[in-house]
């Protein structure tokens, strides 16, 4: 059943995990003295597997797409939402456009399921690659939003196999050896809470957050929709078959860019809440995925913890931030930068002529 999906060999070598370490502590302080930082350095030389590492060409991936269940009353905003702030991605306004271009980021937005065509031009892929910052639009919609999987199936299971085949082929054309993931979606909260209880084995109501704006009456709302929808698709266990019945089309998008920047050993840089159930989906059809993964920050989402606890992930940062849209992964960036730049260009005792008798 999952023939179609590329193999991703485990990239652990302790050899060179040891290797980069001495690497690490040899450096002109205290051994372990950067804390996290220097984990964060060995981290990054193992995905890449080169010493010293270079980042190159970073690219962001917003994956948008509207969700059929929206029409429940999941979400405090409406569905042309979605539409709306693809067009401000690409207008240069939106958080993650600010901090991409602050930081250097190749900006990709890509239409998996818009349930609106977005009137601007894709940028041929033969194009000069615009500079950090410049949006560019991908046009990968499957089809105009999931259904309502309340009722039904979210994707046929070619829809869902036809989006991962798109994050593949998109993840082949980008530059770089580092992907970021950003999302936009209303309702894709739901979704994510959804792949997290049915993969997880969790209660719906512990993995259900508020999202965007609702209120107290509006989240229980929400877990009773929810709740109904796992019942719906009890007997749907299998990972395909999960994200075909309750994901969207811009996480089985995201499933799929993350497996084939997986194979080309490009470090992953998850975000929030949405690109973690992404990413559980994808280590659960491929474990071995997991250790090309920086997990960002931990989302303001209370599912996002449990989340996290389930890919054995460490977040950078704690700042309750659930915005979404890669803003988390495009805050830490100048974190990698400097992990790799400490690893790189810092000195050791003996290049430095410092004696280490008394240390």
């Amino acid at each position: 059943m999952h023939d179609f999906l590329p193999t991703v060999a485990s990239i652990q070598d302790e050899a060179f995990t040891r290797h980069v370490q001495h690497l690490l502590d040899d450096k002109t302080k205290p051994v372990g003295s950067l804390g996290q930082l220097e984990r964060l350095a060995l981290k990054l030389a193992c995905i890449l597997g080169t010493e010293p590492p270079v980042l190159q060409a970073p690219q962001m991936v917003v994956f948008a797409a509207d969700h059929g269940l929206a029409a429940r009353g999941v979400s405090a905003y409406p569905q042309d939402v979605t539409w709306q702030m693809v067009e401000n991605f690409l207008a240069g306004g939106a958080a993650v456009s600010v901090l991409s271009r602050t930081q250097g980021i190749h900006l990709n937005i890509v239409d998996c399921g818009v349930a609106r065509d977005i009137d601007r031009r894709e940028q041929d892929p033969e194009d000069k690659l615009p500079k950090p910052g410049e949006p560019r639009l991908w046009r990968r919609k499957v089809a105009y939003g999931t259904r309502d999987c309340s009722t039904g199936p979210a994707m046929t299971a070619e829809e869902c196999r036809m989006a991962i085949h798109n994050g593949m082929a998109l993840v082949k054309q980008l530059p770089g050896n580092a992907l970021l993931l950003g999302e936009m979606g209303i309702g894709n909260t739901s979704c994510a809470s959804l792949l997290l209880a049915r993969l997880g084995q969790l209660d719906v109501a512990s993995v259900s957050g508020m999202g965007t704006g609702l209120d107290a009456e509006g989240l229980r709302r929400k877990v009773e929709v929810l709740r109904s929808v796992l019942n719906h698709h009890a007997d749907v266990t299998e990972p395909l078959a999960v994200l075909a019945a309750m994901g969207g089309l811009e996480v089985a998008t995201m499933v799929g860019a993350v497996l084939q920047a997986a194979v080309e050993r490009r470090v992953i840089v998850v975000d929030g809440f949405i690109t973690s159930a992404a990413v559980l989906v994808a280590s659960r059809l491929r474990p071995a995925v997991l250790e090309r993964c920086v997990y960002a920050h931990r989302s303001g989402e209370p599912g996002h913890t449990l989340l996290l606890q389930a890919l054995g992930g460490a977040p950078l940062l704690d700042w309750q931030m659930r915005l979404g849209e890669g803003s988390g992964a495009a805050t830490v960036w100048p974190l990698l930068v400097s992990a790799c730049a400490v690893l790189r260009e810092m000195a050791s005792f003996g290049s430095a002529g410092i004696s280490t008798k008394n240390i």
